[in-house]
């Protein structure tokens, strides 16, 4: 690059990096990146004037364990962001996905997740996909997820939201741990709905994970 200055090389630099961001539009790949969630929250609780003990009182979620996702040292679940969620007065998508879309005030909405695309939201012990997350104002979450636990003790708290839960395996063995129940196990095919009021957890039995179909209804 004889005799191309130093300004000119940065220019070319960023040019190639914008023509290489475009490319990769409507790969997924931006999706896959996951939302800045602790970000999201504290603008949000900061835009409302809300100490940490407010968002505390107001979503049930201890101040400590919600000061760590602000900070992105703790990933929530999803029971736990819809706790969030509900606490807070917004939609669990709005939380989890980087879609502005609101289709709200007609009716015949719908929305389509193709293969491979979705809102993705990783936890450590699930790696979850939200379908048909542009799709706001609905009672139902559809969500896609690969239960990578194999014990309990590897989940920080168990789940608990104000919402129904409706699972059905796809590949693998899953077993529903409840402080109601008997650790519930469920094989490909099998199906279960019950109430999430009640603290709950998933692991996976075998091998491989399991990957499950469930749908997360508001109350």
């Amino acid at each position: 690059m004889a005799g191309i200055s130093l300004a000119e090389r940065g220019e070319a630099a960023r040019k190639a990096t914008e023509s290489s961001e475009r490319d990769s539009v409507g790969t997924g790949d931006d999706v896959r990146a996951g939302v800045d969630i602790g970000t999201r929250l504290r603008m949000l609780r900061k835009s409302r004037r809300l100490t940490l003990q407010d968002v505390s009182t107001l979503t049930g979620v201890s101040a400590s364990a919600f000061s760590k996702i602000e900070r992105s040292e703790l990933s929530p679940t999803i029971s736990t962001m819809q706790r969030i969620a509900q606490g807070l007065g917004v939609e669990l998508v709005t939380l989890l996905s980087d879609q502005d879309g609101n289709f709200g005030g007609f009716g015949g909405r719908r929305s389509i997740t193709r293969a491979g695309a979705g809102s993705h939201h990783d936890t450590g012990t699930c790696n979850n996909v939200l379908l048909c997350a542009d799709l706001k104002d609905k009672r139902a979450t559809p969500i896609l997820t690969t239960v990578t636990a194999r014990s309990t003790d590897e989940y920080a708290a168990w789940s608990k939201s104000e919402a129904e839960i409706f699972v059905m395996v796809l590949d693998g063995t899953l077993v529903v741990h409840s402080r109601l129940y008997e650790p519930l196990e469920l094989n490909k095919g099998d199906s279960v709905y019950y109430e999430a009021t009640t603290e709950h957890t998933w692991t996976s039995k075998g091998p491989t994970d399991a990957v499950v179909l469930w749908v997360l209804v508001d109350l």
